[in-house]
């Protein structure tokens, strides 16, 4: 018996097929005659009390009416189940829709068609984030870290980046300095802290046939500067031809909810990007192509962020 069978007897269900099988494995099952999906965690990743934390968020979120899955319980009320190979599972509701996009492919539609879903993100973004301030968390909630150390310290949640053995000595120099760069912006930062999705890239990201947007997939979910989500969403964006415009339209989508800096913005995107190399470095095997991609994209964005501070510390006094 594989680990995804023994984990859908637990909720008394079938498995219909896999979707995704990477950190961690997600099936589709047959539930009572619904659809829901089954989760085997990766182990050593997340504590069984983090898993619990991330259900009991999605399923307060749920209850307040954002479009996210929902924790389906075992008949004891148990969000979770240990298999005998020691591997935790868990089974969410079943959230309709396709992918916003996938990753490294450019996004398809027109530009207003996009600017327009990008806004209802920042939207959808800033309305979790609400939604979560207004809870009070239980006593033995747990997630992890995405504070200034977290993302620039020396054991960032992800791994250290600037050591990337892929790195160039000139790769590694540049990285290095926008991670004192980045420190230094954190310190300062107006980012409100609080619980973040973290992840939210365009797989994570499902539009519906009417064209709402739901979130899924937060199993990287932590407390960390509010706007990374932001950030988030636009390191996938670098490349797009209407990017300014996207950036722009995400920023406005959040601001009519929550107030926003749109100048840190890019701060957090370069974060992510930084973020990302740590966590191809981590998981990926050597040779893998998504290593090149994210230190070519980290270091492009490091080189534009290092580049603009320059330009301000050289610009003539207005005074």
């Amino acid at each position: 018996m594989t680990e995804a069978e023994e984990a859908a007897r637990h909720w008394g269900a079938s498995l219909t097929r896999p979707l995704r099988l990477r950190e961690n494995e997600v099936y589709e099952i047959a539930l009572g005659g619904t659809r829901a999906a089954l989760r085997l965690h990766r182990p050593g990743y997340q504590s069984a009390e983090g898993i619990r934390s991330e259900l009991w968020w999605c399923a307060e979120l749920a209850r307040a009416g954002l479009p996210v899955p929902r924790p389906v319980p075992l008949a004891d009320g148990a969000l979770l189940a240990q298999l005998s190979t020691g591997r935790q599972a868990s089974v969410v509701s079943w959230v309709d829709g396709a992918p916003f996009g996938e990753a490294g492919v450019p996004l398809a539609g027109g530009e207003a068609a996009l600017c327009a879903r990008h806004a209802a993100l920042g939207e959808l973004v800033a309305r979790m984030h609400l939604a979560t301030d207004a809870l009070t968390l239980p006593a033995d909630f747990t997630r992890p870290s995405w504070d200034r150390d977290g993302l620039t310290g020396e054991a960032p949640h992800w791994g250290r980046f600037w050591d990337h053995p892929a790195l160039t000595e000139e790769e590694r120099a540049v990285l290095t300095d926008a991670r004192n760069w980045l420190r230094t912006r954190l310190a300062v930062t107006q980012s409100p802290l609080g619980l973040i999705h973290a992840d939210v890239l365009r797989e994570n990201i499902f539009v519906g046939a009417d064209g709402a947007l739901s979130l899924i997939d937060f199993d990287d979910s932590g407390f960390g500067f509010r706007w990374f989500d932001l950030g988030t969403v636009l390191s996938q964006d670098l490349y797009e031809p209407a990017y300014p415009h996207l950036r722009a339209a995400l920023i406005e989508g959040y601001a009519r909810h929550l107030p926003i800096r749109a100048e840190e913005v890019d701060a957090f995107t370069l974060a992510r990007t930084l973020a990302s190399v740590g966590w191809a470095m981590t998981r990926l095997a050597q040779g893998h192509p998504v290593h090149r991609s994210h230190i070519d994209r980290a270091v492009m964005m490091a080189r534009r962020s290092l580049g603009a501070a320059e330009s301000v510390a050289l610009a003539p006094s207005s005074r």
